[in-house]
Formats: structure tokens, C-alpha cells, sequence
């Protein structure tokens, strides 16, 4: 049986190591820049490619992902943990990436770290829909918060439909409130469709 500070310590563990702002030391460490001064300040791994380091985003975006991985395998993997604290587990670290104390509780839109606990986790099948809806949904959406949101809620709803009311689709459906919440800003704004793809297909059916 599982005991509450067990519980407690992992999902901190979780959290901290969730909460390294890998891509801002990245840039610090290998460009020698402060990457949350390009694009929209996000310090994620697109800013380390906009600052000019081609090596260093790959290196920061494999670390990203990384954070999210260790404790959530040995949650489910090593320690045996019930799929509800595996799910706990796994939303504390993407909170601790998406409000990181190392800045100031601002952190990035935490999609890597996202990434990294569902690989973490021993169904595959759920990344892999996720990267196909987010596929689907870069081929007719515009805008990139829009992609996100389109992607993971259309996850929610296979894991839904092929599971019903499970562990999955609440893990999915924290993913989902967190992501929504730091691409608030962006969803304000109404998604285009890429006009080109509709064009193309259009032209196919000709």
C-alpha cells in the first residue's frame, strides 16, 4: 500500500525537476543570450532555435521532454504506484514547468515536458494519437495554440470513447486544463484555417 508522504515526496520530486528551465540554461550555458528576450519571451526551446543555436534547441528541447520521464516511469514501472498517483505524479511536473519557481513561477507552455510524461507512461498508443490529431490539426489550423489544444482535445475524446471515465482520460484531461490555461492569451484569438491545404484538396477532389 502505498503511503501519503510517498505520494507527496515523488510528486515534489516530480515537480522540481520539472520545473529546471532547461531551455534557459541552455541558452545561458551555449549562446551566452537570456532566450525569454525572443519571440514572446517564452523560455522553451523555440526560443533557443530563434537566438540562433540550431545544436542547443535540440539539446534543450531532448531535456525538456527528459524532465518529465524519470519519476513518472518509476511511479508506474519500479515502484508500482496506482494509476491515480502515476497521474498525479505526472501532472506535477508538467505544473512545475509551466510555473516554474526558478522563474518567478512563470514558466514555459510546457508541451515537451507534456511529451515526456506521455512516453513515460507504458501506453504508446496515447502519444502516438495525440501526435496524430496534432498532425490533423497542423494541417487545417494556423495558429500554433490552436494546434495544441485541437490536438489534446481530440486525444481526450478517442481515450474517451475507447475507454470511458479511466485514469488516461483524466491525465489527458489535467494536460488539457494546464495547456489551456498558458495559451489563454493566444486562444483570445479566433483560428484561421490554412487556406492552402483546403486549396489543395479541394483541387485533388477535381
Amino acid at each position: 500500500m502505498v503511503e501519503y508522504y510517498q505520494v507527496l515526496i515523488v510528486s515534489l520530486a516530480a515537480f522540481w525537476l520539472g520545473a529546471c528551465p532547461f531551455s534557459v540554461w541552455v541558452g545561458h550555458k551555449f549562446l551566452g543570450k537570456e532566450i525569454r528576450g525572443y519571440g514572446e519571451g517564452n523560455p522553451g526551446g523555440a526560443n533557443v532555435f530563434r537566438a540562433g543555436g540550431r545544436k542547443s534547441f535540440v539539446l534543450a528541447v531532448l531535456l525538456d521532454i527528459a524532465k518529465g520521464v524519470p519519476f513518472v516511469y518509476l511511479a508506474h514501472a519500479y515502484w508500482g504506484f496506482p494509476d491515480m498517483v502515476v497521474v498525479v505524479v505526472g501532472l506535477s511536473a508538467i505544473l512545475g514547468s509551466a510555473f516554474s519557481p526558478f522563474l518567478g513561477f512563470k514558466g514555459g507552455k510546457s508541451i515537451a515536458v507534456t511529451c515526456g510524461v506521455l512516453l513515460a507512461l507504458p501506453h504508446v498508443e496515447i502519444f502516438l494519437a495525440l501526435l496524430v490529431f496534432m498532425l490533423i490539426a497542423f494541417l487545417f489550423i494556423e495558429k500554433d495554440a490552436w494546434i495544441v489544444i485541437a490536438g489534446f482535445t481530440g486525444t481526450l475524446a478517442y481515450l474517451v470513447i475507447t475507454r470511458g471515465s479511466s485514469w488516461e482520460s483524466v491525465l489527458m484531461l489535467g494536460m488539457l486544463a494546464i495547456l489551456t490555461i498558458k495559451h489563454f492569451n493566444a486562444l483570445k484569438t479566433v483560428p484561421t484555417r490554412r487556406v492552402r491545404i483546403l486549396a489543395w484538396l479541394q483541387s485533388r477532389r477535381r
